[in-house]
């Protein structure tokens, strides 16, 4: 599953991170200036961590043959 998991957290992180620095470059009211680009990102990669084990726990449970 951790194989799994990497793979999918490959494809998953640019995605997050990148609708996260879109939002935060479009959306200027937040007040959070002091993070930075740098700070969303990294927010980005440590959110997609989770979903690729989600993810890959669901494609597992979907794709395990019947006992």
């Amino acid at each position: 599953m951790l194989r799994l998991a990497a793979v999918i957290y490959i494809l998953a992180a640019p995605v997050i991170m990148g609708s996260l620095v879109t939002a935060f470059l479009t959306v200027d009211q937040l007040g959070a200036e002091y993070l930075g680009l740098a700070g969303v990102a990294a927010i980005g990669a440590v959110l997609a961590a989770p979903v690729a084990w989600l993810v890959a726990r669901a494609i597992l449970k979907q794709t395990r043959k019947p006992a």
